[in-house]
């Protein structure tokens, strides 16, 4: 008897801990599996329709800087960025359309008074050509007759004459120193044959005299551009000569360029062993002075 109070007690204990209702009538008294691993009380949690993913496209970083742990929108109000190439309609206003009108206008850059026509607002009528004021030209100096033979015709006196130098700085203002164009046209049936580099020379030179002579300030002179005729025609030779290799020079000059970087690599690692050994010897030394002086020291106690 005692048996059986001791094994119903402890069945109640069980189905205390297990949380179990316990056995109906008429059902049998042992305790099943399912009831001791809680099968059929699991419910599994349904995910919401609501919840937010990440978009197609963003980075899982971005996303998760964007968004909380628990998915929620962020702040950020996003915006339609799906719209491809579909070009949105035109936005028209209902304000009144400005008239144009088919009108006449001069050029204020322009020296020769000609009269052209274009489309323009109304309202624009009788107003400057807007872009006249974006006719850059060079300021090229001018000089007198007196000036010229105080100070101009000693530069050179025998191959420049003032005609020349005059007819010479006309092309530069109508040209804007285009020197190359200048040169092009340069008539030589009324003067001296010259060269590019002969034109800059003799235009620069009478720039820097009447600089010099007008009293410019010293940083004004420093910052005249002074030419030199000579260098500027080396230079141009040496360039024909780079232009006018053949494949073989061409070729013969990589492979001297790839000898010298190897020679240059080759002094650099014997410089780099010399610096070892260098090394080596001086920690041999050290180790060779302290021994000197250990014996020494255990020759004085002893």
């Amino acid at each position: 008897g005692f048996v059986g109070v001791s094994v119903a007690i402890m069945g109640d204990d069980v189905r205390d801990i297990l949380e179990w209702d316990g056995l109906q009538s008429g059902t049998s008294s042992s305790v099943s599996k399912e009831a001791i691993i809680g099968a059929g009380t699991y419910k599994k949690k349904k995910s919401s329709g609501s919840a937010f993913k990440r978009p197609e496209g963003m980075a899982r970083e971005l996303y998760a800087l964007l968004s909380s742990e628990n998915k929620e929108i962020p702040s950020l109000a996003q915006t339609n960025s799906g719209g491809g190439y579909k070009q949105n309609k035109a936005q028209l206003g209902r304000s009144r359309v400005r008239e144009w009108k088919w009108m006449s206008f001069t050029n204020a850059a322009r020296h020769d008074d000609a009269v052209l026509y274009h489309w323009r607002r109304k309202a624009d009528e009788g107003k400057p050509y807007p872009f006249a004021k974006l006719n850059k030209s060079v300021e090229v100096p001018t000089f007198t007759a007196d000036e010229y033979k105080k100070y101009l015709q000693e530069e050179y006196p025998t191959t420049w004459s003032k005609e020349e130098t005059d007819y010479l700085f006309d092309l530069c203002r109508r040209f804007d120193l285009r020197f190359p164009v200048i040169h092009d046209q340069y008539n030589t049936s009324d003067a001296t044959p010259r060269t590019v580099e002969a034109l800059k020379e003799r235009y620069y030179s009478v720039c820097n005299k009447l600089a010099k002579v007008r009293g410019l300030s010293a940083d004004q002179v420093t910052q005249i551009c002074h030419f030199d005729a000579q260098h500027e025609t080396d230079r141009k030779a040496q360039l024909e000569k780079l232009f006018a290799r053949t494949q073989e020079q061409v070729a013969e000059e990589d492979y001297l360029n790839a000898e010298l970087k190897r020679i240059d690599q080759r002094k650099k690692e014997r410089e780099r062993k010399q610096q070892d050994l260098q090394k080596i010897i001086a920690a041999a030394d050290n180790t060779e002075r302290q021994s000197v002086v250990t014996l020494s020291v255990v020759f004085v106690i002893g």
